[in-house]
């Protein structure tokens, strides 16, 4: 007969192989999120007609730091690209830590089912975040090469199949208030790009150049957060002109890039 400390020392041994494969972290993780915003607002400009927004978005993520999403909005106003009412971003790209921080290169396909031909647009983007203590700081580049949803279309037969390009460049900052479950954020954003209306009357930069900023706060409450946002931008009525009907809502008429305190809440996983 087998001696029983024997016995349990090999159960053990077997045992041991199940439990390390068990404990192995696993090729891929799966995020998501979903939103109810006030405001769905892309660089400072409503995409709702300053009126609420439903959001969500899946993301897959490998360990070797390659990972792809997929994010939806509803849409109103200026931002029906193409009479579309819906955004549906895809986005590819990789993560990379350097420096005690983290390297993201992607690109992010803007799609709009539904809507008109020549709205959808090629945006890649380069992003580099880092954390000092309780704060995050991200600063980056997103750059759309020439295309046709992003050209200036007009009455004159030589606007039809012009491109154009689009650069945006940002920065966000986000901090933990010691004692509280709020954390502090701010944005800033700059846009250069198409100084006019798009192939179905939009632009992702109406006036050709612009800055757009954020501050806020968000409240997490286990997997819920609760956040609040002033939101703002330096086009003004008199640079916006040339855009008007399209360029306010449709409710009142008033500008859809003007300030605005913007609530949100959420929930990921």
């Amino acid at each position: 007969m087998t001696p029983k400390p024997i016995m349990i020392l090999a159960a053990a041994l077997l045992a041991t192989p199940a439990l390390a494969a068990e404990d192995a972290p696993k090729p891929f993780t799966v995020s998501g999120s979903a939103a109810l915003v006030s405001d769905y607002r892309f660089r400072g400009v409503s995409q709702s007609d300053k009126h609420m927004a439903v959001q969500g978005g899946l993301t897959v993520t490998h360990s070797s730091g390659v990972y792809a999403s997929v994010w939806g909005s509803n849409l109103a106003g200026w931002g029906t690209f193409g009479g579309s009412n819906m955004e549906l971003d895809l986005v590819g790209g990789y993560k990379l830590p350097i420096g005690g921080g983290t390297f993201d290169a992607g690109l992010t396909w803007y799609m709009y089912p539904g809507g008109a031909s020549n709205t959808d647009f090629a945006e890649p983007y380069i992003k580099y975040s880092a954390t000092f203590g309780p704060a995050s700081v991200l600063a980056g580049v997103a750059y759309a090469p020439k295309q046709q949803a992003l050209g200036n279309y007009s009455a004159l037969p030589n606007s039809r199949g012009q491109k154009e390009d689009n650069l945006y460049v940002w920065s966000d900052a986000s901090a933990g208030i010691p004692g509280t479950p709020l954390t502090a954020k701010a944005h800033i954003g700059y846009s250069h790009g198409n100084p006019g209306l798009g192939p179905n009357g939009t632009s992702v930069a109406p006036t050709g150049e612009y800055f757009d900023w954020m501050l806020g706060a968000d409240l997490v409450l286990g997997p819920v957060t609760l956040g609040v946002a002033y939101v703002d931008t330096d086009i003004t009525m008199r640079e916006a002109a040339y855009l008007q009907p399209n360029f306010s809502s449709t409710k009142n008429g008033s500008s859809i890039a003007g300030s605005k305190v913007v609530f949100s809440v959420g929930a990921s996983f």
